[in-house]
């Protein structure tokens, strides 16, 4: 009995030692990290204070722990630093054409969290599609947009650097709407003005009034503000330019604006709303010679 478990003892050899002791590296590190990062992530985000630099942070605080580990795990392996970097450097080619897009990204990430064009939670526009929506997460490599469609909207951020980006939300949330109504000529342009200014300023996610709002050195008006646009050929164009609370829900408050003012143009005689007008005039003459026409054919 005691020369089989010798024998035993002495086929479990260096090797097998030697990659259990690499697995067990590994895992290690692994845990390690998620212990890093569940101890440091508080203090990350009071230093930072940005989602976005603290997910990378500890993100790489993650897979530096994981690296270690590895790298400790090709020690026991037998397996020295330089082997991987003459490796690596065979088959530099190969990995050149499959690493590059991916290195442009995580290039392109560093400025994106360098220059903050926009930060997680932040409600964000691609004007070339479109597609509005938040944004849930940057990565070094990608930007994911939460769309108002519900589905997930993954962009590289080599490609979203590219893209003209309109940020809704960065600094100041108000953002400033217009809408255009046609009156006709013989209504009351300043009763239809006010009408439009208190319709737009009963809507609750409107701002009413209070001081105005500051875009670079310029000051405009917080309150509903309606001017005349131009003159048309069969109305009187008013523009109402007022200020919502948050870019949230702009549809909506689009749309609860637009059914005040119709409310409000509603309730009065003094204002009526344009709409092209066709009138159809006939020449006596031409019906006359019509007319002779007809008479001669009998």
């Amino acid at each position: 009995m005691v020369l089989e478990g010798v024998v035993s003892l002495d086929w479990w050899g260096r090797e097998e030692w030697n990659l259990l002791s690499a697995i067990v590296v590994i895992v290690a590190g692994w845990y390690a990290g998620k212990l890093l990062v569940r101890v440091l992530g508080r203090r990350v985000a009071r230093r930072f204070q940005r989602p976005s630099v603290t997910r990378t942070i500890l993100r790489s605080l993650r897979v530096g722990s994981l690296l270690v580990g590895v790298f400790a795990a090709m020690g026991f392996l037998g397996l020295e630093l330089g082997d991987l970097v003459l490796s690596v450097t065979v088959f530099s080619a190969v990995l050149g054409l499959v690493l590059a897009p991916i290195v442009g990204s995580v290039i392109n990430g560093v400025f994106v969290l360098a220059d903050q064009p926009y930060e997680i939670g932040d409600l964000v526009e691609i004007t070339d599609t479109g597609e509005r929506g938040f944004v849930e997460d940057i990565t070094l490599r990608y930007t994911k947009v939460f769309t108002l469609d519900n589905t997930f909207l993954v962009v590289p951020n080599g490609t979203m650097r590219e893209r003209d980006i309109i940020n809704y939300s960065a600094e100041d949330e108000r953002t400033r709407l217009s809408l255009t109504v046609g009156v006709t000529y013989e209504g009351d342009l300043d009763e239809a003005r006010r009408l439009i200014e208190t319709a737009a300023a009963e809507v609750d996610e409107v701002i009413s009034g209070g001081p105005g709002v500051r875009i670079g050195s310029a000051r405009y008006p917080a309150k509903p503000t309606c001017y005349i646009d131009e003159y048309g050929d069969s109305s009187v164009n008013l523009t109402l330019r007022y200020w919502a609370r948050e870019p949230y829900k702009l549809l909506s408050v689009r749309s609860a604006v637009q059914e005040k003012v119709w409310e409000k143009l509603q309730e009065t005689d003094s204002v009526t709303i344009a709409y092209p007008h066709r009138h159809l005039v006939f020449d006596d003459a031409r019906e006359g010679v019509d007319a002779a026409v007809s008479d001669r054919e009998r």
